[in-house]
């Protein structure tokens, strides 16, 4: 397992199973029985799959999460080993219930029903500030779903960035839908919104309106568009790359494997054009296939780059 002290990215998150349902091509009825393609139990959690990306993709990643002691837990255990990703930050806690999403797919779009779990209560006492500070970068997922670090993420922030580690974070959905990042943006590097989100966090019509504020509040702002790509700005610098035409089978973990691609490019010293393309690349290759991870490899991905 990776050492502390040679870790690129550490990611705080929400760790759970997706129990993916694909081949649907409207909503269920109640009432009645259908027949569906599939139901696979994979790896869930936003961050968790980004951090099962990035690792995928050569980088050296631990994750800080918390479990409980049970099937789905041990499930995840073995997710984390079979990737390479230390997981000494990984709390286990008889008394918790690890987390769960029931993911409904369309090859349009999907929806998701989660118990939080032992997610929603994962405290920042529990964080491993250690692992935190040997790293380069530290990654902050489902800023709405991790209900008990929200008042501490300000704090995170700042001790990443005093000891020298660049921050970035993708919110996910707020079931609120409240979208107040106001404790979480000041202390970013990069924000990586898809549009809906982008737009209600900045009440905005377009992805283009929410881009150009959310770019006079942090350094790097990256707007996710599905199949439509992405678009980034930095400053006075503006990015925007059309997706790769795949045909979609499951969106589950597609903006989570965006962000390992952008992440991972952006990390190793690329530019920013380029790292748009990684996260387009990364997406388009999840989208393709059933569950959040195990699309992604450095090959698949630059065989997806030669495509363009």
């Amino acid at each position: 397992m990776t050492g502390a002290s040679d870790l690129d990215v550490v990611v705080v998150c929400e760790i759970n199973v997706d129990i993916v349902v694909s081949g649907l091509d409207g909503p269920p009825v109640f009432g009645a029985e259908r027949v569906v393609d599939e139901v696979v139990l994979a790896a869930g959690g936003s961050g968790l799959l980004t951090a099962t990306g990035l690792a995928d993709l050569g980088l050296r990643v631990g994750v800080c999460g918390l479990l409980g002691d049970d099937p789905f837990g041990r499930f995840m255990l073995d997710h984390l080993d079979r990737h390479g990703i230390d997981r000494r930050g990984v709390v286990v806690d008889a008394a918790e219930r690890t987390g769960s999403s029931v993911m409904l797919s369309t090859s349009r779009d999907r929806a998701i029903l989660t118990h939080t779990g032992a997610m929603a209560r994962f405290t920042h006492e529990q964080i491993d500030f250690d692992l935190i500070r040997h790293a380069r970068h530290l990654h902050l997922s489902s800023h709405f779903l991790q209900a008990g670090i929200r008042r501490a993420v300000p704090h995170l922030l700042a001790q990443a960035r005093a000891h020298g580690l660049g921050t970035s974070a993708d919110t996910g959905h707020d079931p609120d839908e409240r979208w107040d990042v106001a404790d979480l943006l000041p202390g970013l590097d990069i924000f990586l919104p898809n549009e809906v989100e982008a737009q209600a966090i900045t009440g905005t019509a377009t992805p283009e309106a929410a881009l150009a504020r959310l770019a006079l509040q942090v350094p790097l702002a990256v707007v996710k568009c599905g199949a439509a790509g992405a678009m980034a700005a930095r400053g006075s610098e503006q990015v925007r790359l059309p997706g790769f035409a795949v045909r979609a089978v499951d969106t589950t973990g597609a903006g989570d494997a965006f962000d390992a691609g952008f992440l991972a490019a952006w990390l190793g010293g690329t530019d920013l054009e380029r790292a748009v393309r990684w996260g387009n690349a990364c997406g388009a290759l999840t989208a393709a296939q059933v569950g959040g991870t195990g699309a992604l490899s450095l090959a698949a991905m630059q065989a997806m780059l030669a495509r363009a």
